[in-house]
């Protein structure tokens, strides 16, 4: 099966033959799969440079240097994120980053002193990072993801391969365990997030993560104390203009 037929059908039945088709195909394969056959030069990695985001950025290096990935900064990071993106970039070789900044306009109007977060979360994450995003992924075919299954009830199901209105979200690592993630980094002698041994296993913006105890589900840390679980980037198809 061929991109165009991914295209051509766009539904979860053409999506379930790549699923039944690669589910037992390792994930470095399964990303050159997508990067070098099914979508040449149309497809994007996002990625938050989190607490395992080096898995995705080494396997991509090392496949094609140039693959465009998507950071969306959001400008409320913490700056050891800001710091490892820096450092991974320039240690991979990765040769096409791409940062995806909010609307300044927006911000100044919506959020000028950088605490909307409190007040409504979910509009702070549309402005600083579902929009921007929708806007960076404009004209794509495909967008890799770094989701797993273990890490929340929301994400015990994702599948391989997504239909996301006309494009395709593939993701690879979405039968890894923690310990798959820790057994790849450790072989390839990649650098941990700094912030993972302080107790942050999922990193999203500053204000709203916190730590994580043992025991706890890995995105516990996120918007705790909220029902909020997801940003809106994997909960509705991005396009350019949308208001979630």
């Amino acid at each position: 099966m061929s991109a165009h037929d991914v295209r051509l059908f766009g539904d979860a039945i053409a999506l379930s033959r790549l699923e039944d088709r690669f589910a037992k195909v390792k994930a470095s394969s399964l990303l050159r799969l997508a990067i070098e056959d099914l979508f040449p030069g149309r497809i994007a990695l996002v990625s938050s440079f989190g607490a395992d985001s080096v898995v995705l950025l080494h396997m991509a290096a090392q496949i094609d240097p140039t693959t465009p990935v998507v950071f969306v900064d959001t400008g409320q990071h913490f700056e050891e994120t800001l710091r490892y993106r820096d450092a991974l970039v320039a240690r991979l070789g990765l040769t096409n980053l791409v940062d995806a900044k909010p609307d300044a306009a927006v911000t100044a109007a919506e959020d000028p002193e950088k605490f909307l977060f409190a007040s409504d979360p979910d509009r702070c994450c549309d402005i600083r990072k579902v929009q921007p995003l929708a806007s960076a992924l404009d004209g794509y075919d495909a967008w890799i993801t770094g989701r797993k299954s273990f890490q929340s009830a929301t994400r015990s199901r994702v599948p391989l391969f997504e239909a996301e209105g006309d494009r395709v979200k593939v993701n690879p690592l979405v039968g890894w365990s923690a310990s798959d993630l820790l057994d790849y980094i450790r072989a390839a002698d990649l650098p941990p997030h700094p912030l993972v041994a302080k107790g942050f296993p999922s990193i999203g913006c500053l204000p709203c993560t916190s730590r994580v105890a043992p025991g706890e589900d890995p995105r516990a840390g996120r918007w705790r104390g909220r029902t909020k679980s997801e940003c809106g980037i994997h909960t509705e198809p991005l396009s350019v203009g949308q208001d979630i």
